[in-house]
């Protein structure tokens, strides 16, 4: 019986770990929705960390709630710097990732011409950027089933050298 009963306090001493590194928990378990609930009990404690690493997943595999917060900043996620914010940039790309592919590719032509427009690059800039897209084509475009946020990333990447 006693020994259940150290069990139990040093189980439940390991759960009451106090916060004393801010910041370690999102570090090591990532940002999400265990992040969120977890946050408070957590940068000291491996159980805690380990309940929030796996709500995180969860959360992500079943809701998206992680991808959400990262394309958002949300979530205690931080937005990749290279993230396109352009909401109606992003909403051309779905529409024309093939023929924006197709354009960059040759280094030119009207839906590069747009995408280069939503995105904010000045007119006399943009035969430049048609280029550096180009050169970088294979970096952009990474394999036949790119998702459109990888391509939009790999483009703020290239068009930034």
């Amino acid at each position: 019986m006693k020994k259940v009963i150290v069990i139990a306090i040093a189980f439940s001493l390991m759960l009451v770990g106090s916060a004393l590194a801010a910041g370690q928990a999102r570090t090591n378990a990532g940002c999400g929705l265990g992040t969120l609930i977890w946050k408070d009990g957590a940068n000291d404690s491996v159980l805690y960390q380990a309940f929030q690493c796996t709500t995180n997943e969860t959360g992500n595999w079943v809701l998206g709630i992680q991808t959400f917060g990262i394309t958002t900043g949300t979530s205690e996620c931080q937005q990749p710097k290279n993230f396109a914010s352009n909401e109606r940039a992003n909403e051309f790309m779905v529409a024309n990732m093939d023929n924006l592919a197709r354009d960059i590719a040759q280094g030119r032509g009207e839906t590069l011409d747009a995408f280069a427009e939503l995105t904010g690059v000045p007119a006399d800039k943009r035969p430049e950027f048609n280029a550096q897209l180009q050169s970088g084509f294979a970096r952009i475009f990474t394999s036949s089933d790119v998702q459109m946020a990888s391509v939009m990333d790999n483009i703020a990447a290239v068009s930034t050298k």
